[in-house]
């Protein structure tokens, strides 16, 4: 395990090598005629970031001073960082990965998959129940999938039909929660589970009832459920969840062996 100083050093190596990266055009900056240094000087970052110079550049020299959350998005904004790019920033300085509450982003070669297993109902969600691909059987089985936003959790505890078509609702609206306690654990500072845990605290009572008894638990990866379908009625399906190799925050559910109740 590299030490603090090492951490620190490669933390002002890797601002560094993106300072100088980004021209004064790319970042809307004047054209002066002549520059010793490729990139934007320190003193120019740290207007563009609304910070002290001098402090960056002790940040970028490795010198033992720690970095806000606050001050880290405005250099990866003023960087221009991409996604991968400003979760390295954070892991570097030693402070959660802090995550977008826009949707994340779904391989196209993954958000085939639910197409490729019709009939059975299969659909991809992300780390914070976002429903991000589904196939049509899914669709069927559960219609608020097509619907805007599309959240199993917020599914699960606003919406009136989630109660009719999970037949053992209470105790498996408790496993999510729980779950999502789990999950929420894992990605301390992650805004994308602070807006949801607080929405769901806002619609629910069951959420308000249930959240302070601090339930955890591990996501299942196979079991059975009871759900209704719309045209066979009760039905106990057998399902079975997927991780994609480099999104491990995303999962495949996939329902087969369907037995009437």
């Amino acid at each position: 395990m590299p030490s603090l100083a090492d951490q620190r050093h490669e933390l002002g190596l890797f601002l560094r090598s993106r300072r100088e990266r980004l021209t004064p055009a790319e970042a809307g900056l004047p054209r002066t005629s002549r520059r010793r240094t490729p990139g934007l000087r320190r003193e120019e970052l740290a207007v563009l970031a609304g910070i002290s110079a001098t402090w960056y550049t002790y940040l970028e020299q490795g010198r033992d001073v720690r970095a806000s959350d606050q001050v880290l998005r405005s250099l990866a904004s003023a960087l221009g960082l991409d996604r991968s790019e400003k979760d390295h920033l954070f892991r570097l300085a030693g402070l959660p990965v802090t995550g977008s509450p826009e949707q994340e982003p779904l391989a196209a070669e993954v958000a085939a998959v639910p197409g490729l297993l019709h009939p059975h109902p299969a659909y991809v969600i992300g780390a914070t129940y976002d429903v991000l691909a589904h196939n049509e059987a899914a669709a069927a089985l559960f219609p608020s999938l097509t619907g805007e936003r599309p959240n199993f959790a917020r599914w699960t505890f606003t919406a009136a039909e989630a109660r009719h078509v999970v037949v053992d609702w209470e105790p498996e609206a408790r496993h999510l929660l729980a779950r999502l306690r789990t999950l929420a654990g894992r990605h301390p500072g992650d805004e994308r589970f602070t807006l949801l845990i607080d929405e769901l605290h806002a619609a629910s009572p069951e959420v308000r009832s249930w959240w302070p008894h601090h339930e955890v638990r591990a996501q299942r990866v196979a079991g059975r459920k009871r759900l209704r379908h719309p045209d066979l009625g009760p039905v106990d399906y057998a399902y079975t969840a997927f991780h994609p190799a480099e999104q491990p925050d995303q999962t495949l559910v996939i329902y087969s062996d369907a037995r009437p109740c």
